[in-house]
């Protein structure tokens, strides 16, 4: 019999690329991940893994069964749902209250998240205490991650449902088996010093902000492909000078009079003294925030009641 936890081990290596990012996105410690793999190699009585200099690589037949078990794997997820909902599962609009306010069936489990951080402080920590409150034994670990991996943390199995943003032309692929929920839409301002002599301006363009120094985020960011976007067509712009995966970071550089930043308003929180935020014009620099999960599981009452959760706490944005 084909170990159940093996595939989804082997499933998360393929994915990850080595066994210590497969342990890390699985919450486990790689000897455990290792030892999960080498189980299924003794069930199944073929290599899976085979090393690669200091990393390993999936065998064919190790990736025949990652590509096989995908449909193994989405009909276990269905047949879940199903008996969830013959068990007598309920769940309505917004955190899971019943049409007409009829008692509902507290939900267990786990459904595991993955976000991008500004979304985390922006809806997920005023969605999951209210979620928490009405299912109690329903557990919702949320794992930070970048637009990209999250798609692919969810269409592989490692996380149940994501939240991804996708800036302007910046393109963000999405399998044919994921389902996208739209959200709301964000707009991010260049966030500059009250003293600068654009702040007093209604828009920015990016021939207003070629000459300036800039704070960013990583270069394989999402966040930084769509500034450069933002900069097509302005020779030798953005001029990046400093790097953070924080935006609070960004403000305080601001604030310390070394550059500019292009700050998201989710999550930002006020701004204080100091500091000033002017949108951008041609084009404007704005972001559109989805959910995602698995076609396979959109029948989960305790899916649904997460993703009802998230989609009331950003029904006012």
């Amino acid at each position: 019999m084909i170990d159940l936890e093996g595939v989804v081990a082997l499933r998360a290596v393929a994915t990850r690329g080595s066994v210590a990012s497969a342990a890390e996105a699985l919450g486990f410690t790689p000897s455990a991940v290792s030892q999960q793999v080498k189980r299924l190699e003794r069930n199944v009585g073929v290599a899976l893994l085979e090393r690669a200099g200091r990393g390993v690589v999936l065998t064919d037949a190790g990736q025949h069964l990652v590509a096989a078990s995908a449909v193994v794997l989405a009909d276990l997820e269905r047949i879940e749902a199903d008996l969830q909902l013959a068990a007598g599962s309920e769940v309505g609009a917004g955190a899971g209250a019943a049409p007409g306010g009829a008692p509902v069936r507290r939900l267990t489990g786990e459904v595991r998240i993955g976000a991008f951080s500004t979304v985390v402080r922006g809806v997920l920590v005023e969605a999951l205490p209210a979620l928490r409150a009405r299912h109690p034994g329903l557990r919702t670990p949320v794992r930070e991650s970048e637009p990209w991996e999250t798609i692919a943390l969810v269409a592989s199995g490692q996380r149940d449902l994501g939240i991804v943003h996708r800036w302007g032309g910046v393109a963000l692929a999405m399998p044919d088996d994921l389902v996208a929920t739209p959200l709301f839409t964000d707009v991010a301002d260049v966030v500059l010093p009250a003293g600068h002599r654009l702040a007093g301006r209604a828009a920015l363009t990016p021939a207003d902000l070629a000459d300036e120094d800039w704070i960013a985020t990583f270069d394989s960011t999402i966040c930084r492909q769509w500034l450069r976007r933002l900069f097509d067509g302005v020779a030798n712009a953005p001029r990046v000078v400093h790097e953070s995966m924080e935006f609070a970071s960004h403000l305080e550089l601001v604030r310390a009079g070394l550059g500019v930043a292009l700050v998201p308003r989710l999550g930002r929180g006020p701004l204080g003294e100091g500091l000033v935020a002017v949108p951008t014009a041609q084009p404007a620099s704005t972001r559109d925030v989805a959910a995602v999960h698995r076609r396979s599981m959109a029948g989960s009452p305790a899916l649904q009641a997460v993703l009802g959760a998230v989609v009331a706490a950003t029904r006012d944005r």
